[in-house]
């Protein structure tokens, strides 16, 4: 299947990130190709269609959307969310033909729902496929289009070719993780890691500021040294250091903390599911959810950790 035969694709849940996607499809597929969408809320759609008309198409369900699709991408919040879009009986995917069509799940939820969803629709419908395939990138590389899929599927497998082409009209990246569930698995130990690095670099930035550091000074301190990661070059928990980072902007957009605090949940789950020991786990799960009840700090980036954890946001001021 070349990319000129991807003439009828299916998008449901156009929220922070679903929303962004959509628009990469709707912007690198050829004009012929139609879009179907839907999202229980009707803002993001009527946004999509007035933008691309005659090209994105809104529809009343996912089941909807499957009729008229040969490949669907979901993009939900949780695992119950999954659920109902997949295997709702009256507007689900399930109450309609499946045959031949290729389901990506995008979506960060546990494992266990991931494989039952998979488990179902193989039942069914055999000759369906069904692929774990969450993101990382946040908003900001959903927006450019940038983002890494972390793929639920072997490299020998038979679709492998499809899925990347198709993908990267939306991401940069796209990483076999062996089999099914276990692109959940990567990206669960990826956030994982990501959270504890936000609420670190937050604690060393907010440390350095005390003793008298410019954290601009301080930032590039750490990408001279060992500290240097992602999080502080790209998504500088203090704001003014980097200028398009949620931060800069009064934390808005980005990844949301109370999504950080469900993402670190299931990775602390799955941990004790395998067997794994965690030194920092409920430390790091501790402060998200304490951050996610926080007025100051909810609905916002979740390097907002830096303003939780009292860091100075006028330090421009002193410097």
């Amino acid at each position: 299947m070349a990319t000129a035969e991807f003439s009828r694709v299916g998008f449901i849940g156009l929220g922070a990130m679903g929303k962004h996607m959509a628009q990469q499809l709707a912007t690198k597929l050829p004009e012929t190709t139609k879009i179907f969408v839907f999202d229980v809320i009707s803002a993001p759609v009527e946004e999509l269609v007035a933008e691309f008309p005659g090209k994105v198409i809104a529809c009343t369900s996912p089941k909807e959307v499957t009729e008229k699709s040969d490949l669907i991408t979901s993009m939900v919040p949780e695992g119950r969310h999954v659920t109902s879009v997949y295997l709702d009986e009256t507007t689900g995917i399930v109450a309609t033909d499946l045959q031949n069509r290729i389901f990506m799940d995008c979506s960060t939820i546990d494992i266990a729902t991931s494989l039952r969803v998979k488990a179902e629709l193989a039942q069914r419908y055999p000759e369906a496929s069904f692929y774990d395939a969450p993101v990382s990138g946040g908003v900001l590389g959903a927006a450019k289009g940038t983002i890494a899929f972390f793929l639920g599927c072997a490299e020998n497998d038979p679709q492998l070719a499809v899925l990347k082409e198709f993908l990267s009209l939306m991401g940069s990246k796209i990483i076999p993780c062996g089999k099914p569930s276990l692109g959940l698995a990567s990206k669960l130990c990826n956030n994982y890691l990501s959270g504890l690095i936000g609420i670190a670099s937050s604690e060393a930035l907010n440390m350095g500021i005390r003793a008298g550091l410019d954290p601009r000074v301080l930032s590039n301190v750490f990408a001279a040294g060992t500290a240097q990661n992602n999080i502080c070059d790209r998504f500088n928990p203090c704001p003014g250091i980097v200028p398009d980072a949620p931060s800069s902007h009064d934390y808005q957009g980005g990844f949301k903390v109370q999504l950080m605090k469900k993402d670190f949940t299931l990775a602390v789950n799955m941990a004790k599911s395998v067997g794994a020991t965690l030194a920092l786990g409920q430390c790091g799960l501790e402060t998200y959810e304490a951050a996610s009840n926080d007025p100051e700090c909810f609905d916002r980036d979740s390097r907002v950790i830096f303003r939780h954890l009292g860091g100075d946001e006028k330090w421009a001021e002193r410097f």
